[in-house]
């Protein structure tokens, strides 16, 4: 009885220890982001010292007009929508990573990016749009439908007999090259003014950014969370294997209809935003795993902090690097996300051999 009392005490101590590490690192990485937040609101073609800013955000006209200008309608958009779209796209790659049950699964691997391009340049070259919009709208809301409606696919996929999650990234794979392909034919046909445009919109770019979309954004993204969170339990058993998740009364066919969907909407608002940003969604959760490992209740937020403060820090060296120039985001997100991949894909080649 003694023993059993003692073992008890033991793991109660274990968890809470576990507990108090996980909760400090959210801590960490909250502060880090709020620390990368205020820098990229203070950097730009003109630099302005952090004490500045911060007055500015307590009383916008504490250095008059012109300051409150620059920080409220210019930079200040563009950070929060960093943090924003660096939420929503990390919040969306570890919700495919859990699903799939493979931790190379995120948006741009799957092909959505690839089909929003597809859809803005279908609305800059042809100026067909899928559904009635007004002129400023089209491109954006091209995107954020062939977003969703690839998004849409992989879900019909899941539910076909005998598809798993290997199949479900050989889908992505085919989807990326097919909208690749289709992308290509849309260059083709278009001026060379045309196709500058494109070009911009895929490598990205935060100048897009407006306070209706942020708002939108906000919203999408505080109904996520709680969403995901109020399914951590599922989520976790779903890692440890689909038999071992149905064994424990787990409904895995319904669990990832759910999560696609709001994978979905966090994809398609993302990418509609900012154009094509790839990687955020696969580096984001990868840290996060690293961090607090598989459970949900920590690795969900912290995934939503790690790729804010991703992007958040892309946005401060997309402006650094050549004074007066700022450079699109999705070139340093590839730059950076490249060698994550290729150690994903050598750490899971490890785990196979042994």
């Amino acid at each position: 009885m003694t023993v059993q009392t003692n073992d008890t005490l033991a793991m109660r101590k274990a968890y809470i220890s576990q507990t108090s590490r996980r909760s400090l690192m959210l801590l960490i990485v909250s502060t880090l982001l709020m620390a990368s937040f205020l820098i990229d609101v203070s950097t730009g073609p003109g630099h302005y010292p952090l004490s500045t800013v911060i007055d500015v955000f307590l009383d916008p006209l504490s250095h008059g007009v012109r300051l409150k200008v620059i920080v409220w309608d210019y930079r200040l958009p563009v950070a929060v929508t960093a943090v924003l779209v660096g939420a929503l796209l990390a919040v969306a790659g570890a919700q495919m990573q859990t699903i799939l049950n493979n931790p190379l699964a995120e948006p741009f691997t799957l092909g959505v990016s690839a089909a929003a391009s597809f859809g803005a340049s279908l609305a800059i070259v042809m100026g067909i749009s899928v559904v009635p919009v007004i002129g400023g709208l089209l491109v954006t809301t091209n995107a954020f439908v062939f977003s969703l409606l690839t998004c849409g696919f992989i879900l019909f996929a899941t539910r076909l007999k005998g598809v798993g999650s290997e199949t479900m990234i050989l889908f992505g794979i085919a989807i990326f090259f097919t909208f690749s392909a289709l992308l290509s034919l849309m260059q083709y046909w278009a001026s060379e003014d045309q196709i500058s445009r494109i070009v911009f919109w895929m490598m990205g770019s935060l100048s897009r950014a407006s306070w209706e979309k942020i708002l939108l954004g906000t919203i999408l993204l505080c109904i996520a969370i709680p969403f995901s969170l109020l399914r951590t339990w599922p989520m976790t058993a779903l890692r440890m294997g689909e038999a071992t998740a149905e064994s424990m009364g787990v409904n895995v066919a319904r669990l990832r209809v759910e999560m696609l969907i709001c994978v979905s909407f966090l994809a398609a608002t993302a990418v509609s935003f900012v154009g094509t940003v790839g990687f955020v969604g696969l580096v984001g959760p990868h840290i996060a795993r690293l961090l607090v490992g598989e459970d949900q209740r920590f690795f969900i937020p912290l995934s939503a902090l790690v790729g804010a403060l991703v992007l958040s820090l892309t946005s401060v060296i997309s402006k650094s690097i050549t004074p007066g120039i700022i450079y699109p985001i999705g070139i340093i997100t590839s730059l950076i996300g490249v060698p994550v991949f290729v150690s994903i894909i050598l750490s899971t080649r490890k785990e196979r051999l042994s």
